[in-house]
């Protein structure tokens, strides 16, 4: 292979580590950070923000998907957002780009202050917690569901509004708890697309302890308490922002109140995608909100722009439920016949190994499992 065709490959290995996703969902958070401090306007700062912001989420990534290689055999077989399972990267290579981005994390994040830097060191802490033995939150069911977010909301949110020199208030911690709560909320539904590997390897995921309707009950409250203390957070709330998280909310409740019946595993991809655009869409309308207000905008014109957004937001959920997401990452974990099944029978072989996940040998695996294999290198 030529050097370019190396270069190309390493390129595109580290735009699938970025899980451009997520990364839209960080940019977002470190934004609205900006925009709480009174900084919307910044646009160098918030690229400087965005630097230690996409490394410390490089470097988590590669953690995460190290620690967790033997699971995501199963989950995310020929998954291409996996470069370790698939092939195109090693552990060595990964292990490298972890320590490389772990450093350009901290080292950009003190430059941009004292505070910002001291944030990102506890994030990173904090994020080989989540997936490091002794530790190791992912395995430990709810508590990974309310660690997780404190890197994903907390580190760029706080990073921001300490590298505005902004002093950080009740309001502030209001928003945080809100954009919080809403987040664990969606984090919890993504154990559905993990549910084979969880309960094969033992892990205790909420949905392997709970079922799907606890799941999607506990995900609807928190969505609700989300919703509620970020609009009691915002400033000058017009009746249009209130009817537009309105509208948000009462659509994510009737999918989750689908997500909690009989569907097939095809239709739970495209119920819990459509869950996630409402929820980058409400990030959306708040940033404009805000920005809009600093920037003077009129009423009328600030109503009409939340407005618009709220109706594509609603319009593309509604989309992606009906249709699915239009993406080669489909669900690995299940085998393609279980798209010709009806629905319940799909949703009773999730129940069945949901079942099984609640009987644990003294390996701390089901029944009958296969014991994970040994990985080298």
């Amino acid at each position: 292979m030529s050097l370019l065709a190396r270069t190309a490959v390493r390129i595109r290995v580290l735009v699938t580590l970025c899980r451009p996703a997520v990364a839209v969902l960080f940019a977002l958070y470190t934004a609205l950070g900006l925009a709480q401090a009174g900084q919307a306007e910044r646009p160098l700062l918030l690229a400087r923000c965005l630097v230690p912001v996409v490394a410390f989420l490089l470097c988590s990534v590669c953690v995460n998907d190290l620690s967790d290689q033997a699971v995501d055999q199963v989950n995310l077989a020929g998954d291409r957002s996996r470069p370790l399972v698939t092939g195109m990267a090693g552990a060595r290579d990964l292990v490298v780009t972890a320590v490389t981005a772990g450093g350009i994390a901290l080292g950009t994040a003190f430059l941009l202050g004292t505070r910002p830097g001291l944030v990102m060191a506890a994030a990173l802490a904090l994020s080989a917690g989540y997936s490091v033995r002794p530790v190791r939150f992912a395995d430990r069911g709810a508590v990974a569901a309310l660690v997780l977010p404190a890197c994903y909301v907390a580190l760029p949110y706080l990073l921001a509004l300490t590298a505005a020199g902004h002093r950080i208030g009740p309001r502030d911690l209001l928003m945080l708890a809100g954009l919080y709560a809403g987040f664990v909320g969606r984090i919890v539904l993504k154990d559905f697309r993990d549910v084979r590997g969880d309960a094969l390897f033992g892990k205790r995921t909420f949905l392997v302890r709970h079922g799907r309707r606890a799941t999607c009950l506990f995900s609807a409250c928190f969505w609700s308490v989300g919703c509620g203390v970020i609009l009691l957070a915002t400033p000058s709330r017009s009746p249009v922002l209130i009817a537009s998280y309105a509208l948000c909310l009462g659509t994510v409740v009737l999918i989750l109140r689908t997500l909690a019946g009989e569907v097939g595993h095809r239709e739970e991809e495209a119920l819990i995608t459509g869950v996630a655009a409402v929820g980058r869409g409400l990030l959306t309308l708040q940033l404009t909100h805000l920005a809009a207000g600093q920037a003077d905008w009129s009423t009328p014109a600030r109503s009409a722009a939340v407005g618009a957004l709220t109706l594509l937001t609603l319009a593309q959920a509604f989309s992606l439920v009906r249709n699915g997401p239009r993406t080669n990452l489909t669900l690995a974990s299940l085998p393609r016949d279980t798209d010709a099944l009806p629905a319940h029978a799909a949703a009773a072989d999730t129940d069945a190994l949901l079942a099984c996940a609640t009987a644990t040998g003294a390996d701390g695996l089901p029944p009958h499992a296969p014991a994970p294999t040994p990985r080298h290198g």
